[in-house]
């Protein structure tokens, strides 16, 4: 399994999803190695073991390996890459402030990047075959860095994958999002066995339709290479024939899920009187998650409810322009901006929201909404959204309208009945789904990507 983000580094969805499915599969008896692009530091070791590696070689010196207690049959393997958040675009990648630090955000300096040392050859066969031509160029943007260039650092992902994988023995790739594309495929060559690649989400969910046509190159060809396709949605797989020319028979829809830790719902929290409601909304502040339809609607609550709170808890590069919104319309004083959240400051947040408001233009599945219902929180979401197939207990409106959103959610704020019910039957609802039956979902794949593969590698 290739990702290139697990806890506690996440910037998004694609890690919990990579948590809560390798921690399914692992208690189902299921031998994983998961490649990841960078060690887990010391502060966060607690629960982590790390050996040496067993790939003996110059190029697999940076990896490192590592096994998680509560992961029994799961191996991590981490490579210092230079990349570390699936949701950067190539622009903001080769911005001259590059690492991450822990806590999520950019140090002042950096020092700079220092390149790999130069492939095996047959590693470096494998990666470039399975890249497209101009990963093989020099980096696009003239920094003259190698760590500067995010397609750069893709394909020496791929050729440190491949040299992973040179003495693993085992029977499926499985590769999380595009960037693992390229490497997914060096594997599957290398080790003549299926790949099946998993689209959490597209670049026109990312980008609308201004697409980077370099990334929509890597993710066609990484699912017309791949044996089976998942898609997190039903949406996302109709997205997937229409853009990207791919038979239905080969994709098949696995929802997400949540792991509920809450001890159900209490009627008794929810009788405190509080002054101010707080309608929530958590997650990246880009385009694809509506943030501008966020803050029109609340213009249009607090014209007719002035005791609410606004908390939008997230980063990206919209959130200057978010505010400057706000202010413009004269509700920046109702308008809480907390920056990037996680850990035990994402559940004290749920704990204190009245309403949670999802209002994505483009949203392959969405895993916010059901840890907000796991949190007794009634939700919004967006019809353009893959949770809103399955979730029968939520509010959905469609992104644009913002005369219906604020609509429900004044509904759900002066109208305790409603509140409670949705509460109720959805902490009920999201805690019937769980990992455990997305981790069965993908193994059924699995075994179809192995029955259409014979000795040769080639398609039955």
């Amino acid at each position: 399994m290739l990702g290139w983000e697990f806890p506690p580094f996440i910037s998004g969805g694609l890690g919990t999803a990579c948590y809560g499915l390798t921690k399914a599969m692992s208690g189902l008896g299921t031998d994983i190695i998961f490649v990841l692009p960078r060690p887990v530091s010391t502060p966060f070791s607690t629960h982590v073991r790390l050996v040496s590696p067993h790939v003996n070689s110059p190029l697999a010196a940076p990896a490192t390996e590592m096994r998680l207690d509560e992961f029994e049959n799961v191996t991590f393997r981490t490579i210092d890459a230079q990349l570390t958040n699936p949701y950067e675009s190539p622009s903001q990648y080769e911005a001259p402030i590059r690492p991450r630090t822990a806590s999520g955000t950019r140090p002042v300096s950096a020092q700079p990047a220092v390149a790999a040392p130069p492939p095996t050859p047959e590693a470096a066969t494998a990666a470039n075959t399975a890249t497209p031509g101009y990963l093989n160029s020099p980096a696009d943007s003239g920094g003259g860095q190698y760590g500067g260039d995010m397609f750069l650092e893709i394909q020496r992902y791929a050729a440190l994958a491949a040299e992973i994988a040179r003495n693993e023995s085992f029977d499926v790739v499985h590769a999380h999002d595009w960037m693992t594309f390229p490497a997914g495929m060096a594997v599957a060559a290398l080790k003549n066995v299926p790949l099946v690649v998993h689209i959490h989400s597209t670049e026109f969910d990312r980008s609308g339709v201004h697409v980077d046509q370099r990334i929509y190159d890597i993710e066609r060809r990484g699912m017309h290479s791949a044996m089976k396709v998942i898609a997190v949605s039903s949406l996302t797989k109709n997205l997937i024939a229409h853009h990207y020319g791919i038979e239905g028979d080969k994709v098949e829809v696995v929802y997400n899920a949540i792991d509920c830790n809450g001890n159900g719902f209490d009627e008794e929290k929810y009788s405190i009187h509080k002054d101010e409601k707080i309608v929530l909304f958590l997650g990246r502040i880009t385009m694809q998650k509506g943030p501008e339809y966020f803050i029109a609607a609340a213009k249009k609550v607090l014209e007719v409810m002035d005791n609410v709170k606004f908390v939008m808890a997230g980063s990206g590069d919209m959130i200057r322009r978010t505010i400057e919104m706000a202010a413009a319309m004269g509700i920046g004083h109702k308008v809480l901006f907390t920056g990037f959240l996680r850990g035990g400051d994402v559940e004290k947040v749920f704990k204190m929201a009245d309403l949670y408001v999802m209002p994505s233009v483009s949203e392959p599945f969405g895993i916010a909404p059901l840890e907000a219902m796991s949190h007794d929180v009634p939700v919004i979401v967006s019809k353009q959204s893959g949770v809103s197939e399955m979730l029968h207990n939520a509010l959905k409106v469609d992104f644009w309208d913002i005369n219906e959103m604020a609509n429900k959610i004044v509904a759900v704020l002066k109208h305790p009945p409603l509140a409670s019910t949705l509460r109720q039957h959805g902490s009920f609802e999201v805690r019937r789904r769980s990992w455990a039956d997305a981790a069965k979902a993908c193994m059924g794949v699995y075994d179809q990507a192995v029955a259409m593969v014979n000795g040769n590698g080639q398609q039955v």
